[in-house]
């Protein structure tokens, strides 16, 4: 099988492109950048590619659909909703790890992300990729956030299953610096980000109304959800740490049965015993989730902590997920599923 993958040079793409060269159904990537560029040898924008023979070839649709069996886009926000329509047209498969069609509303896009979003009409031929819930893919593929996947799959069963106050979600999300991306801003530079804590986007980040899209698939009640994004000294990572207010007097067992319920057959997602809670280091470097739970029956309080690697089950990890879904390969096929430790 011949894949094509538009964005080689950021993190999320560096990171697929090494899941991809490692996965067994692959035979041959084909690297695309910027319409109408020269093409570029892969080791002169990612020098850790040095023995890496690939070229990056200037972006052409036709090309990329007469050459390839699917195509990533692991590229900023407003490249696909322009590269990807005659895809679209000719129902070519994509798995996009933007956030450019992961709304269908495209007035919310516009909003969140501050620039003109896909037309209606391809918005309605994507969906969402939230892969450890069995999605119906269609032959575009909406990759979720990072925030997102590590905050839903946090409350997913406490809503699926309505054990929660509707209006009592707060969500304290952390994470490494390379959530940032390559680009250098003041707030990324060595001696903002060393020895700190910088919250950033409070109630303002892009990745809120997907969450809220989906919570109220599940759940239409919700109305509206807290959340506050902090950067901490750390290259990769979230920690999304959830507070909600049980709809009735409960135990820790309880709401860990819900988990196990839900989550039980899930080969990436990873519920601690009681008394325990996750860490970075469980989860980098694999394509894991793990969670840990704890009831607090003075404030009929229910804590959650999920935490993910941002580039792996926050962008590469869960695109080959949806890869291996589309295409009916085992789920963990070409995925680290042990993380990196120390």
């Amino acid at each position: 099988m011949q894949v094509a993958l538009v964005g080689v040079s950021g993190y999320s793409g560096m990171t697929l492109y090494a899941l991809l060269k490692q996965h067994p159904a692959v035979d041959q990537i084909n690297l695309y950048g910027h319409a109408g560029s020269q093409p570029v040898a892969l080791k002169t924008v990612a020098p850790m590619y040095q023995k890496e023979t690939a070229v990056i070839r200037p972006f052409d649709a036709q090309a990329v659909m007469a050459q390839n069996d699917l195509i990533f886009f692991a590229t900023s926000a407003g490249v696909t909703s322009q590269l990807a329509l005659p895809l679209i047209a000719e129902n070519f498969p994509v798995i996009d790890l933007s956030g450019d069609f992961r709304l269908s509303n495209p007035a919310q896009y516009t909003k969140w992300y501050h620039r003109a979003a896909a037309p209606a009409e391809a918005l309605a031929k994507a969906s969402y990729g939230l892969a450890d819930f069995n999605p119906t893919l269609t032959t575009y593929v909406a990759n979720p956030g990072c925030y997102a996947t590590a905050t839903l799959l946090g409350l997913a069963p406490l809503v699926q299953q309505q054990l929660i106050n509707p209006n009592s979600i707060v969500v304290d999300a952390k994470s490494g610096l390379s959530g940032a991306g390559k680009k250098l801003t003041p707030t990324s530079q060595f001696a903002m980000v060393n020895d700190n804590l910088q919250l950033y986007k409070v109630n303002q980040h892009q990745h809120i109304p997907e969450v809220m899209q989906q919570l109220k698939k599940w759940w239409p009640a919700i109305p509206a959800i807290e959340f506050t994004t902090t950067l901490i000294p750390v290259t990769r990572g979230i920690m999304s740490s959830i507070y909600v207010k049980a709809a009735q007097a409960t135990t820790t067992a309880t709401i860990l049965a819900a988990f196990e319920q839900v989550y039980g057959d899930q080969p990436f997602v990873q519920i601690l015993p009681a008394g325990e809670m996750p860490t970075l280091k469980d989860v980098i470097g694999s394509n894991n989730c793990a969670i840990g739970v704890n009831v607090n029956p003075v404030t009929n309080t229910i804590f959650v902590v999920s935490v993910i690697d941002n580039l792996m089950k926050g962008a590469a990890g869960q695109a080959i997920q949806n890869f291996n879904a589309y295409f009916n390969f085992a789920p963990t096929t070409g995925l680290p599923t042990l993380p990196v430790f120390p």
